[in-house]
């Protein structure tokens, strides 16, 4: 026998026994290669350009997700002893469930237009090193777990929604691990108050006990509160809009004029049909070096881009989300005119970015309550929570600093002009 711990900052000790089964599996995943790659992609993206402790990595979130997973389980087993026959599909699942990020977490979703749940699932069938270690813990373990992860489809519904649901156990640590780390202090859940409260409905799915509605209110609150301030952030919109830009000039070049190696090279020009190889070989750090290495291209715009990201010479951004989007538009229209006035390239320094964050989907895998006698809608019995319905829109105008005073004079004759 044999054990393992890893010191972690929000849970403290996250301690592996070998001599447990369903914990050796995890042992075997954390030290494979595709694991090992999460500690080289950060959680948050370009965020720590904005919030500078904000350097903590998928591996450590993964750990996070993986240990929130175990603790759920063991105390939802008191309810249903047979849930322990699922404890190699639920640790699986929440261990690897970010195995598909490419660089920098979601901002490559956007950037290479990828989708992160559609490589994780890929990953896990088809990476021979993970491939065996979960199959050697049970037949088509793989094949259970990626269905899980992209289609939301396995034997029992509540391990389902211990990873995919408005409370699984991804959502519970990246809000308090992402408030850990860039000093926001709105992510201190009571954890333990809502484990405690977890139940089992009973159609079998997971349910909250009335005793833990105001731990899970103040869970929902946190969720909205860091979408606004971290999540949405002024600064991160324009890194984030950046970054876009960068990959969008780099792929329009082709790879007949721009340097990348290979596995880049996939990534810009045949992310279609990339290779298991090349989408692993892909991580911050190589993403970073390319982003350097642009700096020096002869492409002035892409060149500008990069140097602006590299050295956070950032832009600025106004929030306009008051105006309509046809007078947001007109707002960009002038943000762009003004730049030309300056000799300021309109492409790579204005533009719009718009996010409609909810906080709580009443039809989206949406939260019960069951006191043992009556199941409801959590939205029903919380006015608190049927509020956080209403979606948050906001409306971002990316502009170069050298046109601000003008562009805000501008703004303000379009606020007072009649509709």
């Amino acid at each position: 026998m044999s054990t393992r711990t890893y010191y972690d900052p929000l849970h403290q000790s996250i301690t592996l026994n070998s001599s447990i089964p369903e914990e050796k599996m995890v042992m075997e995943l954390i030290d494979s290669s595709p694991f090992q790659r999460l500690r080289r992609i950060k959680q948050l993206g370009p965020a720590y350009l904005t919030f500078h402790g904000a350097e903590s990595s998928r591996f450590t979130h993964s750990l996070g997700v993986f240990h929130l997973a175990r603790r759920s389980i063991n105390h939802l087993t008191y309810f249903d002893p047979g849930l322990k026959n699922y404890k190699f599909i639920l640790y699986g699942a929440a261990l690897l469930h970010d195995l598909g990020h490419g660089p920098l977490s979601h901002t490559s979703e956007e950037i290479f237009k990828i989708n992160h749940e559609s490589w994780t699932a890929k990953l896990i069938n088809s990476s021979e090193e993970i491939t065996k270690i979960l199959n050697k813990y049970g037949k088509e373990n793989a094949k259970k777990i990626s269905d899980l992860i992209q289609s939301r489809k396995t034997e029992k519904k509540l391990i389902i929604s211990l990873i995919s649901s408005q409370l699984d156990c991804d959502r519970l640590d990246y809000l308090m691990r992402d408030s850990y780390s860039t000093g926001a202090r709105y992510g201190q859940l009571d954890i333990d108050r809502i484990i405690s409260a977890m139940t089992i409905a009973p159609d079998g799915d997971l349910a909250i006990q009335p005793k833990g509605i105001m731990a899970v209110e103040h869970y929902l609150v946190i969720r909205n509160l860091m979408y606004r301030s971290v999540y949405n952030h002024r600064l991160n919109e324009v890194c984030n809009w950046l970054l876009e830009q960068i990959i969008e000039t780099a792929r329009k070049i082709g790879p007949n004029k721009l340097w990348a190696d290979k596995s880049m090279s996939e990534w810009l020009w045949n992310y279609e049909k990339m290779s298991i190889e090349s989408f692993l070989s892909n991580d911050d750090i190589v993403t970073g070096y390319h982003i350097h290495k642009w700096q020096y291209s002869c492409s002035k715009n892409l060149s500008d881009l990069c140097r602006r990201f590299i050295n956070r010479d950032l832009l600025k951004a106004l929030n306009i989300s008051f105006f309509s989007l046809e007078k947001s538009l007109e707002v960009l229209a002038k943000a762009r005119k003004l730049s030309e006035k300056y000799s300021i390239e309109p492409d790579i320094s204005c533009g719009l970015r718009e996010q409609i964050v909810k906080s709580y989907h009443p039809y989206k895998y949406g939260l019960r309550l069951w006191d043992g006698d009556k199941l409801q809608a959590l939205e029903k019995a919380s006015p608190l929570v049927d509020r956080l319905i209403e979606p948050d829109q906001s409306s971002w105008l990316i502009y170069p600093k050298e046109i601000e005073n003008e562009l805000k004079k501008e703004i303000e004759k379009l606020k007072i002009k009649p509709t």
